[in-house]
């Protein structure tokens, strides 16, 4: 049962959800009952957020499969549109052709509603020689999430300055080419790893991340990035090592099962005793919650 009101707001409440500032849907469940049935599931939203990014690196068309229904791939796709590339959805399809990539700066309303559009810093940095995007969230005071993002871009050779909340790198020199360089990030992230991949696919030389992020995002990036033609070994451990190219080639890419959706589903079989299947799963990516799940005696 699916029912729309506003945030801390009772149920019977005579005031119009409508009216509230703030709303957004609650989903009442009503059990006991068992479920039934196969279940598909979706293409990781994260890794798909990251591909999309990624195809700017190609001056040519991508073709991205199980690309999900959800808003913020909808934002996305928007930054792409505002910086040249051309999108074409059917279904869970998405092509993108960045052949004609020709704006250097992200559209600073785009950017503030997504933070995973930052990541556009690196392709199109990478593309152009040039890359102005505004900070996720706005300007902020003190430690920001992109810091990690910024000094390896500087390791890269990128002048990098941040004036009124914009991020502007761009690259010196006649070449207009980043520089191999080896960094070492401060903690695992995430998104700094894939940016500085990303960038590091179209630069001279060779780039080592070291401490970097070992999600299966990261892995499914730098595939992705594989096929399109990159040099990259070492994603999914603590190193990853990547030999520059000239260009990227185009693709066509099926971004890997969304596997926070497949555990959810795993354990609403558990605790409703049902009987359940899902794909497309990859099982490693769910290792820690099928080994849990075994042990209190759940059939998997």
């Amino acid at each position: 049962m699916r029912e729309d009101r506003a945030i801390n707001q009772p149920s019977n409440s005579k005031e119009n959800p409508k009216s509230s500032p703030i709303n957004q849907s609650i989903l009442k469940i009503c059990g006991p009952s068992h479920l039934k049935g196969n279940i598909n599931i979706s293409g990781a939203k994260n890794s798909a957020l990251a591909a999309m990014a990624g195809t700017l690196l190609c001056s040519g068309t991508c073709r991205l499969h199980q690309v999900p229904s959800l808003a913020d791939i909808n934002r996305m796709g928007q930054v792409l549109s505002a910086l040249g590339a051309k999108l074409e959805q059917n279904g869970n399809t998405l092509d993108v052709d960045a052949s004609n990539l020709d704006t250097a700066e992200a559209p600073y309303e785009l950017v503030r509603q997504l933070r995973a559009s930052f990541f556009v810093i690196g392709p199109i940095l990478a593309r152009l020689g040039v890359a102005r995007v505004p900070l996720p969230g706005g300007c902020a005071i003190g430690a920001r999430p992109v810091d990690l993002h910024v000094r390896g871009l500087q390791a890269l050779g990128a002048e990098v300055h941040i004036e009124h909340g914009i991020v502007n790198a761009y690259i010196t020199g006649s070449k207009k080419k980043l520089q191999g360089a080896k960094i070492y990030l401060d903690y695992p992230s995430v998104g700094a790893t894939e940016t500085l991949m990303m960038a590091a696919t179209l630069a001279e030389g060779e780039t080592i991340i070291e401490n970097a992020a070992q999600e299966p995002e990261v892995v499914d990036l730098a595939n992705l990035c594989i096929a399109m033609g990159a040099n990259i070994i070492g994603a999914g451990t603590k190193s990853i090592v990547i030999s520059g190219v000239p260009k990227l080639h185009s693709v066509d890419y099926t971004i890997i099962p969304d596997r926070i959706e497949a555990g959810t589903f795993l354990i609403a079989g558990a605790i409703t005793n049902s009987d359940i299947t899902i794909s497309p799963v990859v099982p490693q990516h769910l290792s820690a919650v099928i080994s849990k799940l075994q042990s209190v005696g759940v059939k998997i």
